[in-house]
Formats: structure tokens, C-alpha cells, sequence
């Protein structure tokens, strides 16, 4: 078997799974439409967090190349499609690229080549969407002409315990040969491989874990809000709980929710359900409505302490500090600061940020600039707020410097979500 396989799509996906794959000895071709992104990846430079310019230096040496010309499909034996899938106007997710890419793909396709689907999606999207498609391009037929498999994407960046290697991996074929071959495959590069029964369940096991994760931040989320009420202290209560150790799994509130995953994910199964079914996913629902309202509780606690010190919203200096979705990464991607920002901002406020991730910052209808003197900021800022608790801050020394202080992550003691 040729041991080279196209990626497509080189970003928070596609160039961490194309760096393993290189490691393990696949001539790797990262398939991008982009072509400054391909420019820089073959001059060693990443736009990606979790990997580094030497990173991509060494992926080279072992016989990385980034293209643009989607005919080194034809020179592969395999195919990854790790693609991005935004959220649609109508709640579904928009497929646009995992369309384009099939058609790429049953353009330049060669009998006998295996294509695995990464991006997530809604249920059925494999066998319904990508491979009518690549049969109508290329003439051929699944099962017997090539082979179809999906595997969800498990990328989290910023993780430094687990990456592509060490986090197991499901696979669903379209039949036991495609499930097979993609075990084959990724058993090359990645510890522990799961097999599951179809296509359909391994999207759908995607869409579970980050349902879980939204409906039980959703949780807290609202906890939150009615521990503040009542005077109780939600980060307590969460210490308190997280010492039992079974039954319960810690999640911590906060301004929102960011990244692809948790504010999107779970509406594809939403989606889906009432698509095709009729009725709704109502945890998803109430859970999409709690996190969605976080930015402007965010907003509402700032404005009642201001108003505690007689200050009003309107012309007060605020600071953000922290705007990417999480620690340590410059990823934004969804993250609800621009919510708390954008809120602030139309109640009247005078609104600056600092980031050590994050140089230049696109609100709604504005960018901001970084304040390079942080000691300063926090001496003019009236009231600054932690949004991201990245571990490069003294949070205790920020909170002592700053005039008013809101923590929404829970790191100090002073006034804290």
C-alpha cells in the first residue's frame, strides 16, 4: 500500500493530525484552498497553536508538503477530510467545504482509496451528502470501487496532556472493510483506536460529548446566578462537590462559552432532530439559551458595581483581561468576550482589553489594539474584569492594582461570578 495520505483542510485539525501522521511515516500532503497558508506551512511557519515552527520543520523532513492543487488526491492512498462546518442561518451546519471537497475528491479519485470525513457534522451527513457526491464526480461506486469511513475530530487546543496521539480515536465505516482499513490507518500514528458500528454512531458520539459538556456548563451556568441571589457561593459549592469521587464531574461557569465545539456542536443534533423528527432537543435548547445569556449577565454584574461605587456604565474605563475562548492559546474562535464587549460597549462604556495571545481584537463593527502597559491600564481602567484566565497573569497582584475587580473564572477572592 502507498503510504501517503491528503489532508484536507490545514488548520486546528488538519495540521496537528497531519503532523502525527507524518511522524508516523506517511508522506503527508495538507491540501488547503488557501494559498498563503500553504506558502507558510512549507516555509515552517504554523498558524496553529499547538504546533510549533519547528514543528512543521520537522513534518517536512519527514516528507510533509502543503498544496493547493487538489490532484495529489491521486497520489494518495488515503484521504482525510478536516474541513470546517460553521453554523448555518438555519441552525444545521454549512457544508459548503465538505462539499467542495468532495467534488475535489471524485475529481482526482483513484480506485481503491480510502476517504475518512473528521468534521463534524450532523448524523447521515457520510453516507448522504459526501458520498453521492464523490460517486457522481468520479464514476465510481462505494464499497466496491473505494472506500468510506468517518472519524470524529478530538482536537483540543491548548491540552497539554492529550493531542492526536494519546486521545483514542472512533471510526465508523460505510462496512466492516471501510471500519477496518481506517483502524488500519490511524493505528499507525494514534495509541488506541475504537471501532464502532457505523458512520451514523460515530457522528453521533461526537455530537454527545459536547452536548454533555454544554448542557452541564449550562448547569452551572444558571447556579450561578441564583447562588449570587441567594449569597452563596457557586466557586464553593463546586470545590465542595468536586471532592466526591464518583457521581460527579467538575464544570466551572463563566462568561459564556467559545471555541467550534460546545456553542455549536450541539446544534447540529438539535438540528437533525427536529428536521427529521419534528420536535425539539430541548436540552440542547435550554442549555444554548442559558450560555447565550452569560455575556449579558457579565454586563449587568459590571454595571451594579459601578453603581455600587456611583459610577454609571456610561464613559467608565473597563478593562477585559483575557479575550480568547481558552488559557494560553490565541484561538477566539466563538469566544463570548466579544459579547461582553459589544454589550459594554453599546451601554456607553470606554472599553480596552489586554491579551498576551491576542495583538489586535475584532469586535462586531471595530477592532481594538492591545494596551501594551498593563500596570497602567489596570490604574485608569474604573473597573477590570479576568475573562480568560490565562496562567501568564499575577491574577492576586491584578487584583490589588485594579480599582474595581470581576472575576469571572473564579482564580482570586475577590468579587467573582
Amino acid at each position: 500500500m502507498k503510504r501517503e495520505v491528503t489532508i484536507i483542510g490545514q488548520g486546528y485539525v488538519g495540521l496537528p493530525l497531519a503532523k502525527e501522521a507524518a511522524a508516523g511515516g506517511w508522506q503527508v500532503h495538507g491540501l488547503d484552498v488557501n494559498e498563503q497558508t500553504a506558502v507558510a506551512l512549507n516555509e515552517a511557519r504554523s498558524h496553529v497553536d499547538d504546533v510549533s515552527d519547528s514543528d512543521v520543520a520537522q513534518m517536512i523532513a519527514d516528507g510533509y508538503r502543503a498544496s493547493t492543487d487538489p490532484q495529489v488526491i491521486s497520489r494518495s492512498s488515503v484521504v482525510v477530510v478536516c474541513v470546517p462546518t460553521p453554523l448555518a442561518e438555519g441552525g444545521g451546519p454549512d457544508l459548503a467545504a465538505v462539499r467542495d471537497s468532495a467534488v475535489a475528491i471524485g475529481a482526482n479519485l483513484t480506485p481503491g482509496t480510502l476517504i475518512i470525513l473528521e468534521s463534524t457534522t450532523y448524523p447521515g451527513t457520510t453516507e448522504n451528502v459526501l458520498v453521492p457526491i464523490i460517486e457522481a464526480e468520479s464514476g465510481m461506486k462505494v464499497e466496491t470501487d473505494f472506500d468510506v469511513a468517518f472519524s470524529p475530530e478530538r482536537v483540543n487546543p491548548g491540552d497539554a496532556v492529550y493531542g492526536i496521539k494519546n486521545t483514542p480515536k472512533l471510526v465508523g465505516g460505510v462496512n466492516s472493510r471501510a471500519s477496518q482499513r481506517a483502524v488500519d490507518f490511524y493505528a499507525t500514528f494514534i495509541d488506541t483506536v475504537v471501532e464502532l458500528s457505523g458512520p451514523k454512531e460515530a457522528e453521533t458520539a461526537k455530537l454527545l460529548e459536547n452536548t454533555f459538556r454544554h448542557v452541564n456548563i449550562a448547569l452551572v451556568n444558571e447556579m450561578t446566578k441564583f447562588c449570587h441571589e441567594m449569597g452563596i457561593d457557586i466557586w464553593e459549592v463546586i470545590r465542595g462537590a468536586a471532592t466526591k469521587p464518583f457521581g460527579f464531574m467538575e464544570f466551572t461557569p463563566g462568561p459564556g462559552v467559545g471555541g467550534h465545539c460546545i456553542p455549536i456542536d450541539p446544534n447540529y443534533l438539535a438540528y437533525e432532530v427536529r428536521s427529521q423528527l419534528g420536535y425539539p432537543f430541548r436540552f440542547v435548547e435550554l442549555a444554548q439559551e442559558i450560555n447565550n445569556s452569560m455575556p449579558n449577565y457579565v454586563a449587568t454584574r459590571i454595571t451594579l458595581m459601578l453603581n455600587d461605587e456611583s459610577k454609571s456604565v456610561r464613559g467608565s474605563k473597563i478593562l477585559l483581561l483575557g479575550v480568547t475562548y481558552k488559557p494560553d492559546i490565541a484561538d477566539q474562535r466563538e469566544s463570548p468576550s466579544v459579547a461582553v464587549a459589544d454589550r459594554l460597549r453599546e451601554l456607553g462604556a470606554d472599553v480596552s482589553y489586554h491579551d498576551p495571545f491576542v495583538a489586535e481584537w475584532k469586535l462586531s463593527d471595530t477592532a481594538l489594539s492591545r494596551v501594551e502597559d498593563l500596570d497602567a491600564a489596570l490604574a485608569e481602567a474604573d473597573l477590570t474584569v479576568l475573562l480568560q484566565a490565562h496562567s501568564s497573569y499575577d491574577f492576586e497582584t491584578i487584583q490589588k492594582r485594579a480599582s474595581q475587580f470581576f472575576d469571572t473564572r473564579g482564580k482570586t477572592t475577590g468579587v467573582r461570578l
